[in-house]
């Protein structure tokens, strides 16, 4: 307890320049695990096995479910009970709580989003299964959801989903998608900005660097292939890939910010250790709702592929989804 700081202060300046161009190194493996999918699912030259495709996004699902539990919401835990906070904040479980209210007000968001998608929906004479989430169902799944017309007339029905489609309905169906993926990767965003700042001024660099640069392309192939899997107009192409940018530089940013403060900086100090909880504690939340109801519950309980498809096919996206999140627990272990 002799050795404990919690004041400012207290950030590790050992390995500075490995420090440095950890920004680089961390800036092409966050940036590649993110795009990689999104470049093999919209361009021609970069061709990709729709088997690797298929590996890679449940892979993925088990990363952002293991993330949210082993990387978010235990250090999440941690921080809020660190002894550098006052008694009163151990007194009551602020990480689980927060996560709780996190994850209600994703649910109460997604609910409003799609009330009011199916009341335009209706407008335009058409309604969307309920189970398949037919307005923004791509947000972070597939398009499992089928629209349906309520006329009995079926060429009237065709012909009114065409014509909504090619003027309406699109941009209708693209905002739900951009929300629902901006949703998973605000959640996303936050945690890789703190892992950043953490890496720049721990003192147990090298471990923690190379961990991180697992950690850091697993979760981007994990993102990628959500935003690879977004069905937008031509015209919000560029969302995907933005998106996957915007992933790359987070972490390479937050290690940017911790060198630049790293004298002044205590990852144990009292505010750091609140405001990372608190931060974590809400990402947790966000990442658990999308991963176990976005992907999890969507992937296979919602989805006619699943729910179809053949035993060895159902087996074979199990054991990519219980990979990916059981490589993301181990490194819990380290980071």
């Amino acid at each position: 307890m002799s050795d404990l700081n919690c004041g400012s202060g207290g950030g590790a300046t050992t390995y500075a320049q490995l420090r440095i161009a950890s920004i680089f190194i961390i800036l092409i493996g966050s940036t590649s695990g993110a795009l990689f999918p999104v470049l093999a699912n919209r361009t021609s030259w970069l061709h990709v096995p729709k088997a690797v495709f298929d590996f890679a996004k449940y892979f993925g699902s088990g990363v952002i479910i293991a993330t949210a539990f082993i990387h978010l919401l235990s250090p999440a835990m941690s921080e809020l009970s660190s002894p550098c906070l006052s008694p009163a904040w151990q007194e009551y479980p602020y990480a689980l709580a927060l996560a709780l209210l996190s994850i209600f007000s994703i649910f109460i968001v997604e609910l409003v989003a799609f009330r009011w998608g199916t009341a335009k929906l209706a407008a335009l004479g058409m309604r969307h299964d309920t189970h398949g989430h037919g307005l923004g169902a791509h947000a972070a799944h597939g398009p499992e959801g089928v629209i349906t017309g309520g006329d009995s007339n079926s060429e009237k029905i065709k012909e009114d989903l065409e014509s909504a489609h090619d003027h309406e309905h699109p941009d209708l169906a693209a905002t739900g998608q951009i929300i629902g993926v901006f949703i998973l990767e605000f959640g996303v965003l936050l945690h890789s900005m703190l892992i950043g700042l953490t890496l720049a001024v721990d003192p147990d660099f090298k471990i923690l660097f190379v961990v991180i640069i697992f950690h850091q392309t697993f979760e981007g192939l994990g993102v990628g292939t959500r935003l690879a899997h977004l069905q937008l107009p031509s015209k919000y192409n560029y969302v995907a890939i933005c998106g996957a940018l915007l992933y790359g530089i987070t972490t390479p940013l937050g290690i940017a910010v911790g060198l630049g403060v790293q004298t002044t900086y205590n990852p144990n100090s009292t505010t750091a250790s609140i405001v990372s909880g608190v931060l974590d504690s809400l990402s947790a939340g966000i990442l658990l709702y999308t991963g176990l109801v976005e992907l999890l519950a969507h992937e296979f309980i919602f989805n006619k592929e699943m729910i179809n498809g053949s035993n060895r096919h159902v087996t074979y996206a199990i054991s990519c989804m219980l990979f990916g999140c059981g490589i993301m627990a181990l490194l819990g272990r380290w980071a």
